[in-house]
């Protein structure tokens, strides 16, 4: 597929090489890929297109009839290429040269001078005093972030970021963007090149027309779409959608000289990639601010999707010296633009259960365009929240989707106010929506509640929850698959999974021989998670994986807590005397102690492997642990620390000794500095074991 091009009433310098005059077939090819990749080169990255599209496909369509009649001259960076090769049976994982960080926020002004006072206190403490510093402010477009490695010129690989360390091999579809050069001329040794893979909205909308008009489902959004695109595992399927690319960093080289982060934007636009034209540089943190609050204000008139503005320093020199803490570069922050809100009807209030019976509330909108996603449902949190903000059926709401979150109702909108008529106020519903029972609301209690067990709804939302990444991780067990599972009446409760065989499930919907072994030993395999992460997978009211953990570690088995009374739970680190209640009564249900029993017989793991810790390094200490870790994972992280002699806890108090903080840290952070808590990253976490 050829490129979307600019019609261009210039002259066509370039035409004469349409049926270029060479000795042999193999330098006809050479000459005809140069004046195709000279074009791209001028189209995307100089944006200074200077032969017209006809003229174009007519070079494309030389090559392909050239290299049908002599695929010996066939290359793999050719332009013929981009419209995809054979498929690969799956992205293999690759590891990144050197790893893809991620970027701490700003959300305000003042956070950002604050980062600048940080940035400059660490460069003091090197022994670097007042700096003058240069700014390079970037949009931060909305897309899949990408590394493309080029040794000797030639693209060897592109991978995604996935957690930073290690990517998925997407090469094959690499190829087929346009905007990606194929070679690199008067290049290095070695040059990794770093960008954002996005669709534009106008190709967006384009690609959704022709889905709509060969009468396939259209695609959410335009970042989903680039990033289901670029994991797809045939490349022709990326061939036929119109991606795009930005560079936005000159990664790990060999060979080439660069001394500023400007320099590396100019080298990388000069050898043929994508850089935005409306980079600035700045040398005053206020003319940042200015800077950032303008893309802000341009964010509705771009023809892609951005989130942020990215701010970084541009002498490469000061930024290695700067490093990084935990994944995040002291060197750069990403200005997060304020979450996206809009005004919309809210239709209906439907209900959902939970897996304890609990009815939560949620909102059907009239389908309404925030941050870039089509929202038709949000969360109205529960029935208090909904009362308290006066939300009604019927009338206008205002909308918020910060991030990725799930959107949420906030209120209603200004107007409604002023109508001294209102709808009556929603009440939660007399009886179960799925099963029909009566409900309840017990005194105290802050939701309405279905008291059948049987209820499906709540089945379901048990049984999903047990196979959950928290619980017994069982992969390829997800939503839909649980809830086919149930209406096939092949589970009821969670220990049914383990009698499930190859011939039950062999000729469902999505389970072919081969998904259906994986699936059978993925369900095998769980019966090594260990007992706190089985206590968890049970579902029981107020047990979170933390509780669980504290559980397993204080009684050792499952015996030794089903005998224990309520006062003895309370005792345990963390559990009050209220979830001691709750969870006394939850094991005192026949039904629950039917299930551990059959889960025993099934063979999960209802001991403790081993014993706590009673001596170590961090014996008495408290830990907590926030966001992202660079190499641990969370679960990885509290196991360490308890194995030290350390106890983990779910939230920060005046008790806790360390909070860990990681990527996107949230609301614990603020409160360990209110509270002075000791903040530390992951390398400061692994000192601190080692002593």
């Amino acid at each position: 597929m050829s490129p979307r091009r600019r019609s261009s009433t210039a002259s066509d310098p370039a035409a004469h090489a349409a049926a270029p005059e060479a000795a042999d077939t193999a330098q006809q090819a050479q000459q005809l890929r140069a004046a195709l990749e000279r074009a791209n080169h001028r189209y995307y990255a100089l944006d200074d297109p200077e032969i017209a599209d006809d003229a174009y496909d007519g070079l494309l369509d030389a090559l392909r009839r050239l290299e049908a009649e002599h695929p010996e001259l066939r290359t793999e960076d050719s332009p013929t290429q981009r419209v995809g090769a054979e498929p690969v049976s799956r992205l293999q994982k690759v590891a990144h040269l050197e790893p893809m960080l991620s970027l701490p926020n700003a959300r305000t002004p003042e956070e950002l001078r604050q980062w600048v006072t940080r940035m400059r206190t660490h460069l003091a403490r090197e022994g670097i005093d007042d700096p003058a510093i240069e700014y390079v402010v970037e949009p931060k477009v909305d897309g899949l972030a990408i590394s493309l490695v080029y040794r000797n010129g030639v693209l060897q690989r592109g991978a995604t970021r996935g957690n930073g360390e290690i990517g998925e091999d997407v090469t094959h579809n690499l190829r087929t963007i346009t905007s990606i050069p194929q070679r690199i001329e008067h290049a290095p040794e070695l040059v990794e090149i770093r960008g954002e893979v996005y669709m534009s909205l106008h190709d967006f909308a384009a690609l959704n027309e022709r889905r709509a008009e060969a009468g396939e489902s259209t695609f959410m959004n335009p970042r989903n779409s680039a990033a289901g695109t670029i994991r797809q595992l045939d490349p022709k399927l990326a061939a036929q959608r119109p991606l795009s690319f930005s560079a936005y960093q000159v990664g790990v080289s060999e060979g080439l000289e660069l001394s500023t982060h400007w320099e590396a934007l100019e080298w990388m636009a000069g050898h043929g990639f994508p850089v935005n034209r409306d980079v600035e540089l700045k040398r005053d943190e206020e003319d940042v601010i200015a800077q950032c609050q303008s893309w802000e204000k341009r964010r509705g008139s771009l023809d892609f999707e951005i989130d942020g503005a990215v701010v970084k320093l541009s002498d490469l020199a000061l930024q290695r010296r700067l490093g990084s803490v935990g994944r995040d570069p002291r060197w750069a922050v990403a200005w997060k633009f304020a979450p996206t809100t809009a005004v919309t009807r809210l239709q209906k209030i439907a209900w959902n259960v939970g897996r304890s019976g609990d009815l939560h509330p949620y909102a059907m909108l009239e389908p309404v365009h925030v941050g870039g996603v089509t929202i038709k449902l949000a969360t109205l949190h529960n029935e208090e929240d909904l009362r308290r903000k006066d939300i009604r059926p019927g009338e206008d709401v205002i909308v918020l989707r910060a991030g990725d979150v799930i959107p949420q109702v906030i209120s209603p909108a200004p107007h409604v106010a002023e109508h001294k008529r209102r709808p009556p106020r929603p009440r939660p519903p007399a009886r179960c929506p799925f099963c029909d029972t009566e409900t309840v609301k017990p005194d105290g209690a802050v939701f309405t509640q279905c008291p059948n067990r049987d209820c499906p709804e709540r089945r379901w939302q048990l049984l999903k929850h047990f196979c959950s990444r928290g619980g017994m991780d069982i992969a390829g067990l997800g939503d839909k698959q649980v809830a086919m599972l149930l209406r096939r009446r092949l589970v009821s409760t969670p220990a049914d999974f383990y009698a499930l065989s190859e011939e039950q499930l062999l000729g469902l919907e999505r389970f072919a021989e081969s998904s259906v072994r994986n699936l059978l030993a993925a369900i095998d395999q769980s019966r090594q998670r260990p007992f706190a992460r089985v206590l968890f997978a049970l579902g029981i009211e107020e047990v979170g994986e933390v509780t669980a953990q504290s559980l397993a570690s204080h009684f050792g088995d499952i015996d030794a807590l089903l005998a224990a009374p309520a006062e003895a739970i309370a005792e345990v680190a963390g559990i009050g005397s209220k979830t001691a209640a709750v969870l006394r009564e939850a094991l005192d249900d026949d039904g629950m102690r039917a299930l551990i029993a059959a889960l025993r017989q099934a063979g999960l793991k209802f001991e403790q492997g081993g014993l706590a810790a009673t001596d170590g390094p961090l014996v008495g200490k408290v830990f907590v642990l926030t966001g992202t870790l660079p190499k641990l994972s969370r679960e990885q992280a509290a196991e360490r620390v308890r194995s030290a002699g350390g106890r983990v806890s779910s939230s920060v108090s005046q008790k806790t000794d360390y909070l860990v903080v990681g990527d996107s840290p949230g609301s614990k952070l603020a409160k360990a500095e209110r509270l002075g808590v000791a903040v530390v990253d992951e390398a400061q976490l692994l000192a601190l074991l080692d002593h």
